[in-house]
């Protein structure tokens, strides 16, 4: 290849790479053709891009940028990965397909995120983050907690004195129903010097 290609090559891959602050390196080689078109249709699916480059071609586009770091270390043909919501969301893409079965060829190979160098290893380490959805949920469940606590607090006492309240109300009921019973089956009094057997013929 002519320098003028290299050149060329060089800045096509520079115009791509625009605006591009994070990126993950991934190898692809040894994937057929059928699986390269499966690959990246479910990267596209989650706005994810994939680009694959030579890597003396790759560091010449981009030279002075933060990604020239993530070739610090690596060589031969390899692809960029870049998109999706956020970075470790991306991240989590990158990890799942390197642990894949449909894609063994598929791997880690390293990246950068914020201008700092990632091996493969850090790449697998930052999936295991929460992305930006997991944060979120995380957040609003930290600023709704102290509030239902609040409002346990603050129910809690009338509840309990309404229970209370109505075990007195039956116990009430119960009392007078027991003394009605009892009215009701005391016995008939004899006066004195009354006379039993007229009484009964009464």
């Amino acid at each position: 290849m002519s320098k003028h290609v290299k050149d060329l090559v060089s800045k096509e891959i520079a115009q791509r790479l625009d605006g591009v602050g994070d990126a993950i390196l991934v190898n692809v080689v040894g994937l057929d053709a059928g699986k390269t078109f499966r690959l990246r249709r479910q990267l596209r699916e989650k706005n994810i891009h994939l680009m694959v480059v030579k890597n003396s071609l790759a560091r010449r586009a981009t030279e002075g940028t933060s990604l020239a770091r993530a070739f610090q270390g690596v060589d031969g043909t390899l692809a960029m990965v870049w998109g999706s919501e956020d970075f470790i969301s991306l991240a989590k893409e990158v990890a799942a397909l390197d642990a894949s079965p449909e894609f063994p060829e598929f791997q880690a190979r390293g990246g950068v995120m914020d201008g700092d160098h990632l091996t493969a290893e850090g790449v697998k380490a930052v999936s295991l983050w929460p992305n930006r959805q997991e944060q979120i949920r995380i957040l609003v469940g930290q600023i709704l907690s102290p509030g239902a606590n609040l409002v346990s607090q603050l129910l809690g006492p009338g509840r309990a004195l309404v229970s209370q309240v109505e075990k007195k109300a039956e116990g009430g009921d119960d009392m007078d129903a027991a003394g009605e019973g009892s009215a009701e089956a005391k016995p008939e009094v004899v006066q004195e010097g009354q006379d039993v057997g007229n009484t009964a013929e009464s």
